[in-house]
């Protein structure tokens, strides 16, 4: 049985996010078009924490970062630094595993033109709160993107004034845990050269190395 403090599979506490999956149903019988749930181990070290679901992505599959152009360099590099046991997510069926990882979005639904509101950031944060507060094995958290780094931060009641957003930049939480930022791994941010591989593959053995510590 789903608990629905950290996933309902029929959330509309968003009416335009609502709204626009029944649309997109209606579009597309076969997508998911539902809120996406986490992705990964119960009990991770690394938790990433990504924006929201992509429309022909995860919205899509009902995985995140599964079937969309971001989730190419993300598993790729994830499979590298040995923190999954395949290198492609194709869908939900593929047997694709994370080992001592797992992955949530800011917000579960997928928003128009891939951009949340404030409002509908804040709504989806009581889910990533509940959530975080079962994760008790985290050392590490890789925050996607700017609103991924806040958001995260509102959920565990920090402010993100006091941890300013910089790609690679590390941040020492309290129990021993270690924010880490990266751009978000998306078509528009690897296509301008603002994210090359390196940079991620560079931030995300830096998470496995302090994982491992």
């Amino acid at each position: 049985m789903t608990d629905r403090a950290l996933y309902d599979p029929d959330c509309v506490h968003c009416p335009r996010l609502a709204g626009f999956l029944r649309e997109t149903r209606a579009r597309y019988p076969q997508y998911w078009a539902r809120p996406v749930p986490s992705f990964g181990a119960a009990q991770p070290r690394v938790l990433i924490v990504g924006l929201a679901p992509g429309m022909h992505g995860a919205n899509r599959t009902g995985r995140p970062f599964t079937g969309d152009y971001a989730g190419i360099l993300l598993y790729r590099t994830l499979h590298a630094a040995g923190l999954a046991s395949r290198s492609v997510s194709a869908s939900r069926e593929d047997g694709l595993q994370l080992r001592r990882t797992r992955i949530i979005n800011s917000v579960k639904c997928v928003p128009p033109q891939n951009k949340p509101t404030p409002e509908e950031i804040r709504n989806c944060n009581t889910y990533l709160r509940a959530e975080l507060g079962r994760l008790n094995r985290v050392r590490v958290v890789i925050a996607l993107g700017r609103i991924a780094h806040e958001a995260f931060l509102r959920a565990s009641d920090l402010r993100p004034s006091a941890f300013p957003f910089g790609h690679g930049r590390e941040h020492a939480l309290e129990g021993n845990r270690t924010l880490i930022d990266s751009y978000h791994c998306s078509r528009y941010n690897t296509s301008t050269g603002r994210l090359t591989e390196p940079m991620f593959r560079q931030v995300v053995m830096r998470a496995r190395v302090l994982a491992d510590a």
